[in-house]
């Protein structure tokens, strides 16, 4: 007996679920109470898939020891027949028996597994997980989701219009428990008491996970081994990743459009509230949303002289400036959210048009584009060099793709061949059920372990694998590199805790370790089960809707295998990858012809970077004024009164954000240059909208801080 392996699990899970929340998060920007929750929404979400193969090695003991425990013989003083053979641990006596030790169990004593701890411990871990994880999921994190996006200026406000969005979410929850609840009050049999309410909470959860997840596997069960098949067709990934681009450009253009526009709403707004107005605060939290170079405009054109009650008839109520602050919160949200989707579509595609090139050259070393970055340390560079990278990318990367997507499709088979017949006890037609088996038999506890940490999450990897693609109206994004915002992450917490307890419990059904579906009274059940119980209180979903109902998985996933979805969203008009499509064709070749303008861009900034850096070298260091001598003097004075004059309010974030966007004819891509350019074009664009440029541009590449710093 160790606590070892259980110890170094729980100290493992708890590093991936800092490394990813690091990776995807913004740890210095983000607030603390997003990084808080979410750790433990993901750290208790990943503990219950690790750990759970622990409680399934130590049932296997228990049942070992159960089955070879010594047998009791049980008889009366009026006769020596022997009347009840039973287990030592559930035999009782009477006065009118007398019992006594019958014998022993043939066989090899049963071997301890090396991860098995004290029968208290993980009774004690699962009480604390499941329902700090269940209070996460339903309580906490949709109302903080909702709490970060309310326009109010107040805690109650915010909480208020927390509690009112997410009604239909509680609504759906309770609509499932006052539905159990009629049924069990309705049985004359049954009584209601604390245990049964409890019991009734759990079912209604679990169904609502398990109606998501069977709907979440069948697709992901089908797209994710072909996803992987196909990434080893270079050409179909890359049409694939045009299609894409071509579409969120449309996307991207929208949300700059509506950033634009409440931009512009909210500078007209703050010189209208002058700074000895009541609403003036929130005016000044409402800025707090904005990009830096907006902030700054206002206060320069804001005048402190003027009275407050000059015009008032036009100063908007707290009421429009609640919904303009909420306004601001989603718009800058999607308009980052959009910016990161395009930044890693974009790359991608460089990165695979940079590998069809090399596969055409002669010399076997990988060379990268200039507008390509390298994915891995520079310590690691030195083993995974040009010529190693070459061969791995331009010829053993597509068929170890190839011979992974059908591994992957045999254990999607294997899913699926499962989840309709693992009710079936005699014969076993679970493979999962029949591979355990074996191993228990052979007390390969390792094994068991391993194998069952692998299913789990390939069952949780296709599930949030479909929650991931399949965007509800673009909500969230997970993007890595730190360009998460704090909306997705905490979305992708409540998913998991609502997701991993439904499918731990489906995965014990697959394997047999549910006394319910498998009708043996004497069968050792898993501590899990024993915290969730068998929702025997509700009997047409423990014998009907939790059995049958993954059965649904065939149906769906033939839906997924034939693009049936797509094809569909595809006859209504909605843009999808139909392979065989002129209108997929003319969207593949938009995005190709969007690739190449924005490696031109590109072109063009690295250009200007090497004329500064040159002139540096030569040169040195000079003022601004100096470097303004290869203009004519005119020039230098229009410049000079051009930055002494200030900026007009006409020249508002609206134009900042049209020379920020990606321009379409090649005159505008030159307002996208660096201020040395604009020196040495000759007063082409002012120093002053170029600063303003890069600052805008940094501050858009992370998420909006502090979100709940309002109050």
């Amino acid at each position: 007996m160790s606590a070892g392996p259980l110890a170094v699990e729980v100290i493992c899970t708890c590093c991936l679920a800092a490394f990813l929340l690091h990776r995807y998060g913004d740890l210095r920007k983000q607030h603390i109470l997003t990084t808080l929750t979410t750790f433990i929404a993901w750290y208790f979400s990943f503990l219950i898939i690790f750990v759970l193969p622990l409680d399934v090695s130590s049932t296997f003991y228990r049942q070992c020891l159960k089955d070879k425990a010594p047998k009791i013989l049980t008889t009366t003083p009026k006769s020596s027949n022997i009347t009840n053979t039973t287990d030592l641990n559930t035999t009782t006596s009477t006065p009118s028996t007398t019992v006594r030790r019958f014998g022993q169990v043939h066989g090899p004593p049963c071997e301890i597994p090396l991860s098995h701890v004290p029968e208290n411990v993980l009774p004690t871990l699962w009480q604390v997980v499941y329902w700090t994880s269940q209070l996460l999921t339903w309580i906490v994190l949709p109302l903080m989701q909702s709490y970060s996006t309310a326009g109010n200026f107040t805690v109650a406000g915010k909480i208020k219009t927390a509690l009112i969005e997410n009604a239909i979410y509680y609504g759906s929850y309770l609509l499932i428990f006052g539905v159990c609840l009629i049924y069990v009050v309705a049985k004359a049999d049954l009584k209601v008491d604390a245990e049964r309410l409890k019991v009734i909470g759990i079912t209604a959860s679990n169904t609502w996970g398990l109606f998501l997840l069977i709907l979440l596997l069948g697709y992901g069960l089908v797209e994710v081994p072909r996803s992987v098949y196909y990434s080893s067709k270079k050409g179909f990934v890359l049409s694939k990743i045009y299609f894409k681009i071509s579409k969120l450009s449309t996307d991207k253009t929208e949300a700059d459009e509506a950033l634009e526009d409440v931009l512009d709403e909210i500078k007209k707004v703050s010189e209208k509230i002058k700074y000895n107005h009541p609403l003036r605060k929130h005016v000044d939290t409402i800025l707090l949303k904005c990009p830096e170079t907006m902030r700054h405009t206002v206060k320069q054109n804001n005048d402190d002289y003027e009275d407050y009650n000059r015009g008032s008839i036009d100063i908007p109520s707290e009421k429009a400036l609640v919904k303009l602050h909420k306004r601001v919160i989603q718009d800058s949200q999607n308009h980052h959210r959009t910016h990161a989707q395009w930044n890693s579509l974009m790359q991608k595609a460089i990165d695979l048009e940079d590998v069809e090139k090399n596969e055409q050259s002669a010399v076997k070393k990988f060379q990268r584009s200039q507008h390509s970055s390298p994915t891995l340390p520079a310590f690691l560079r030195i083993v995974y060099t040009p010529t190693v990278e070459w061969y791995w990318r331009c010829k053993f990367y597509f068929w170890t793709m190839r011979v992974c997507g059908v591994l992957l499709a045999i254990v999607t088979f294997m899913v699926v061949w499962s989840e309709c017949l693992f009710f079936v006890k005699d014969p076993v037609l679970s493979f999962f059920a029949i591979f355990i088996n074996v191993a228990k038999h052979n007390y390969d506890y390792v094994y068991i372990e391993l194998s069952s940490i692998l299913v789990i999450a390939y069952l949780c990897f296709c599930a949030y694998y479909s929650v991931f693609q399949i965007r509800i109206l673009n909500l969230y994004y997970i993007a890595p590199h730190h360009q998460t915002d704090d909306f997705s992450l905490m979305f992708t917490g409540m998913m998991l805790c609502r997701l991993t307890p439904p499918m731990c419990l489906n995965f014990l059904g697959l394997i047999h370790l549910d006394s319910h579906i498998t009708k043996e009274e004497n069968l050792e059940e898993t501590s899990y089960t024993q915290i969730m119980g068998h929702m025997d209180v509700i009997s047409f979903i423990s014998d009907g809707f939790n059995i049958y109902f993954p059965m649904i998985l065939v149906l769906l996933c033939l839906c997924t295998l034939f693009s049936l979805g797509s094809r569909i969203l595809h006859f209504l008009g909605v843009q999808q990858f139909i392979g065989d499509d002129d209108m997929t064709q003319e969207l593949v070749d938009e995005g190709r012809q969007i690739v190449q303008r924005e490696k031109r861009n590109r072109d063009r900034k690295l250009d200007s970077a090497e004329r500064r850096r040159e002139w540096t070298e030569r040169f040195g260091a000079t003022s601004r004024s100096s470097d303004r001598v290869i203009g004519s003097r005119g020039d230098r004075e229009r410049e000079k009164e051009r930055e002494t004059v200030a900026r007009s309010p006409d020249d508002n974030d609206k134009t900042e954000l049209l020379r920020e966007a990606e321009p379409i004819d090649y005159t505008g891509e030159l307002t996208s240059t660096t201020e040395s350019d604009a020196d040495f074009s000759q007063g082409y664009q002012r120093g002053h909208a170029l600063r303003s440029n890069r600052n805008s541009s940094r501050t858009s590449s992370a998420p909006p801080r502090g979100i709940f710093n309002d109050v």
